[in-house]
């Protein structure tokens, strides 16, 4: 480990959460590249549909192959194909997507002809999509050490929609055996791919209530301090669309940004409020309350302290709404790049070490392009 490294571990958990995104997963892989050059190794790794996956590889390979299984990934998943001939680049994204749509991806997905011939055959609710996830099921069991994820080295939690009483639910390596059907289930986005049963019950993509999963940090019991990097493929920040084309685009990425502004506001009023109470109970005097019941309202209140350093990936020249198929070899790669010399810059700037408000229980550090858009602490 190195010096950077211990110091986030002296502040606490260090904590990593991937949101989902498609083909955008890809800079998180170089995000989590930048952090394990850094030295910097995260004890508790969250994630939501591909960051589910992305999420599973890190805690799944021995620490010296992280990102060697994380670039295997990416590379056996992106295609430049189309029936077998290569996509020319003049051809551009929309062809690319086209070809993906159409032909699936060898290693991840594949179409199901009936499901596009009729759509109201009955398929069986773990089968009623338009694609078939068997190639991706092979290639996380080929990938993913669930042995080592089950020994607890690193805790592990995905999230996944219940479909039949949308509640959204954390598979957690600290509390139950994961295996690779519960990283499918958080990414069985509909009606691309299909359900995923697990005890009887069908789930959906996580994404579909909540993809930036960094609530089950905040609400986890007992609280601890925290680092946490949390990793936003759709960017809250856009300019005013002035097409159809640029609407769709932008409405994406609303919809996938999953409210986290709010959930991150509501977090830090809660926060905050917690640490008033330790100060309030500071100062009742001797004898002014019973033991147990000062014990018991000291419980509503806490002195941790989470710095929450949000990542938020940039967009590519001439992107669209179809971005998060966009499994371009070209595509992949500049997606890490950017996620890889993102996070560089970002530790560079170290943000958590900033002076703040003690009474502020969670800080909220907005980095984008090397750049600290803002530091936000108490609403």
């Amino acid at each position: 480990m190195t010096e950077l490294h211990d110091e986030l571990a002296a502040r606490g958990q260090i904590v990593l959460v991937f949101q989902g995104g498609g083909a955008l997963g890809a800079y998180q892989a170089g995000v989590y590249e930048a952090l394990h050059e850094a030295g910097i190794e995260p004890d508790w790794v969250v994630g939501t549909s591909i960051g589910a996956i992305n999420a599973a590889l890190i805690a799944g390979s021995p620490r010296g192959e992280r990102v060697a299984r994380l670039s295997e990934f990416w590379d056996r998943v992106s295609t430049g194909k189309f029936m077998g001939l290569r996509v020319p680049d003049w051809l551009g994204l929309p062809a690319r997507n086209m070809a993906t749509i159409m032909n699936g991806l060898p290693a991840f997905f594949r179409p199901r002809p009936m499901a596009f011939v009729n759509p109201f055959l009955p398929l069986g609710g773990d089968a009623a999509a338009y694609y078939s996830v068997d190639p991706l099921r092979e290639l996380l069991g080929e990938l993913i050490d669930f042995d080592q994820i089950n020994r607890g080295a690193m805790r592990l939690s995905v999230g996944a929609a219940k479909v039949q009483s949308a509640e959204m639910i954390y598979f957690d390596s600290e509390k139950e055996a994961l295996s690779v059907e519960h990283v499918l289930a958080s990414g069985a986005l509909p009606p691309a791919f299909p359900a995923v049963r697990i005890d009887g019950e069908l789930y959906w993509d996580g994404g579909i209530l909540s993809n930036t999963p960094v609530e089950i940090v905040f609400d986890d019991e007992p609280r601890q301090s925290a680092t946490v990097f949390a990793v936003h493929l759709w960017n809250p920040h856009g300019p005013e669309p002035d097409s159809i084309w640029q609407v769709m685009n932008r409405q994406k990425d609303l919809q996938y940004c999953s409210r986290a502004a709010q959930n991150i506001k509501r977090q830090r009023q809660l926060h905050r409020l917690r640490h008033v109470v330790t100060e309030i109970a500071k100062l009742v005097p001797d004898g002014a309350a019973s033991a147990n019941h000062l014990a018991e309202l000291r419980g509503y209140g806490c002195d941790t302290r989470m710095n929450v350093v949000r990542l938020l990936a940039p967009s590519l020249d001439n992107e669209d709404h179809s971005k998060d198929i966009d499994f371009s070899p070209n595509g992949i790669r500049l997606r890490r790049e950017a996620g890889y010399r993102h996070t560089i810059e970002a530790l560079a700037l170290a943000p958590w070490r900033n002076e703040i408000n003690p009474l502020d229980g969670l800080v909220l550090h907005e980095v984008c392009g090397g750049e600290i858009i803002r530091t936000t602490a108490a609403a």
